[in-house]
């Protein structure tokens, strides 16, 4: 007896491979009325990258290559058409044991409320498992009505172009706008990256775009976030609203962090004296205990030393009591990286500070 695939068993495992519609439009996210967020001057660059080439090859081979990752991407638009397609091309499809390919290669498409603001996920344009160079998917709605879209970037893919296709008798416009400010700029490790995300929208800079409806920039790089001069110089150059220190754990050694941490910091303060600054120690703190409270007190020194010279919008959030409570071994995927409960219980911390920031009148 043949023994059927999993998608011959259940429908809802499959994988449409096609998109069997004719009567679409494809329009390149590139162009008008489309706008996209947290990648570097996405107009001109092929393919999409969250910042400068030139740059990221004078900090390490690793950030040249990940900085072609479109982590912490987004492109928001508005149409009344019934469904929502990609086409997309890749050049980097980065497959994992520990990450799911929804994460790691897939879209997901949120729908936004104009008069609350706040987005809701509403399904995720799957890549198939053999996916090479890209694919097309396509989401459909109930009903013809006019929304507002987010659809988010892959988080460890590089995409080289991006098609959106819609009914060709459907309204194509803008979408909603983030809040008139500059964007919060995170700079880490592959956490940051948003490594081990079930989607793009479940890392935690996604979940406080939504919450707060504040724009950002990913700059996390998997196992090469260690605050080179050339790195914290691009950073320091960058506008921001916030930023957020967290590469705890990519710093080779606490000595390492000692040498690096409060020079970022200093750098950033210099730049851009008035906004708030949050520091963050690493989750997994019992992974190895004594060399993690060396690490620990060199990130909280970095904060003292802020306070004492001064510095009243500096704030610091210890990543052992993110996970703490009867869940605790439940928020990662390995051990390090988080899974979708680990990423909300992070973002919830992350989005305390935030708010603290803002009753300070920081904003």
């Amino acid at each position: 007896m043949k023994q059927l695939s999993l998608e011959e068993i259940d429908a809802n495992f499959c994988v449409p491979r096609t998109i069997k519609e004719t009567d679409l439009v494809w329009r390149d996210v590139r162009e008008d009325p489309f706008t996209v967020y947290g990648l570097y001057d996405y107009k001109n660059q092929v393919p999409f990258r969250r910042m400068p080439d030139a740059v990221a090859q004078t900090v390490s081979p690793g950030v040249a290559g990940l900085a072609h990752c479109t982590a912490g991407g987004r492109v928001r638009f508005s149409t009344d058409s019934d469904l929502v397609a990609i086409h997309v091309t890749m050049h980097r499809v980065s497959k994992m044991s520990h990450m799911p390919l929804t994460g790691s290669a897939g879209f997901d498409l949120y729908v936004d409320d104009p008069l609350t603001g706040t987005s809701r996920y509403w399904r995720t344009f799957t890549p198939p498992f053999d996916i090479k160079d890209g694919y097309e998917s396509v989401i459909r709605f109930p009903s013809r009505m006019l929304r507002h879209i987010t659809v988010n970037f892959p988080l460890y893919a590089g995409v080289d172009t991006l098609l959106i296709g819609v009914r060709e008798t459907a309204q194509l416009g803008a979408g909603l706008r983030y809040r008139d400010m500059d964007p919060i700029v995170y700079y880490g490790s592959s956490i940051t990256q948003g490594g081990c995300a079930s989607r793009p929208g479940n890392c935690y800079q996604n979940i406080l775009a939504r919450r707060t409806n504040l724009d950002y920039v990913n700059l996390g790089f998997s196992g090469c976030g260690r605050a080179e001069d050339t790195m914290i110089d691009y950073l320091a150059s960058l506008p921001m609203s916030v930023f957020v220190s967290d590469y705890d754990h990519n710093a080779p050694s606490p000595a390492h962090l000692q040498e690096t941490h409060c020079k970022l910091y200093r750098a950033i303060r210099a730049a851009h004296p008035e906004i708030p600054y949050i520091m963050v120690s690493r989750f997994d703190f019992d992974s190895a205990y004594e060399e993690n409270i060396a690490r620990r007190d060199v990130i909280f020194g970095t904060y003292r030393y802020a306070r004492e010279t001064g510095d009243r919008n500096v704030y610091y959030i210890d990543g052992a009591s993110v996970f703490r409570g009867p869940d605790e071994d439940g928020c990662t995927v390995d051990g390090t990286h988080p899974n979708d409960h680990g990423f909300a219980l992070f973002a919830s911390a992350l989005g305390a500070e935030l708010k603290r920031a803002f009753t300070q009148g920081a904003f």
